[in-house]
């Protein structure tokens, strides 16, 4: 029995960054799915913000995907994801920290709530969300792809990091929107550095583990608690 429980639910962005870092670094894990407990007290318990990722190892728990996967990342056996040189390091907490605060917010949160996680409740998209957000999606890309088209092969250029475990999920989970289906073709370097990612032995077998993917019940509370308004 393993002793480390990822917590969260399998179609967070966020719950899969934490759960490839796991992968890659092949630690066995426990993953203890929280949709029916959302925002209930056993999840209080576990994070007072009511958010997700939460690992448990042991008896030391710790929430925030940042700090858990670099938890991850001292704590386990396996290739470094952590750069070693300080410049390349603070390009890596750079990129985490875009993905924080431009790629999930316009991506995931804006579009694809809209075009994806509301109409398989249904819940109709809004309109007005959605046209906000695109502008910013297309700077966010726009960057993306300006940069892998400078580094080659991952984020960081021939290094493979946190910060591309950070990435793939968002533009994985905003790739099913159908405004992605319409820019991703014309971003060759993000297309190529996708299928590196996805290539990988880590992402094969973090794939194949996953469930199908189903509707986050949970959501229908976020239409009316913390959905964007313009």
């Amino acid at each position: 029995m393993s002793d480390v429980t990822l917590f969260g639910f399998p179609r967070s962005v966020y719950v899969q960054m934490a759960g490839i870092v796991l992968t890659h670094k092949e630690v066995p894990y426990t993953f203890h799915d929280l949709e029916a407990e959302m925002n209930a007290p056993s999840h209080l318990a576990l994070h007072p913000f009511e958010r997700v990722p939460i690992l448990r190892h042991g008896d030391f728990t710790v929430y925030e995907t940042a700090a858990i996967v670099a938890y991850v990342d001292d704590a386990f056996d396996g290739a470094t994801l952590t750069p070693g040189d300080a410049q390349q390091r603070a390009r890596m907490n750079q990129w985490i920290s875009a993905v924080n605060g431009y790629y999930y917010p316009y991506l995931i949160y804006h579009v694809s709530h809209e075009r994806n996680v509301f109409p398989q409740l249904g819940i109709p998209s809004d309109e007005k969300v959605v046209a906000h957000a695109l502008p910013k999606v297309e700077v966010c890309l726009q960057v993306l792809e300006r940069e892998l088209s400078d580094s080659g092969e991952f984020l960081l250029g021939p290094q493979l990091s946190l910060a591309d475990f950070f990435m793939l999920p968002i533009i994985h989970g905003f790739g099913f929107a159908p405004e992605a289906q319409q820019m991703y073709p014309r971003l060759p370097a993000i297309r190529a550095w996708r299928e590196r990612m996805e290539a990988l032995p880590t992402m094969k077998r973090f794939r194949a583990a996953q469930p199908p993917r189903a509707p986050i019940e949970h959501a229908r509370k976020w239409a009316v608690s913390h959905r964007p308004k313009y």
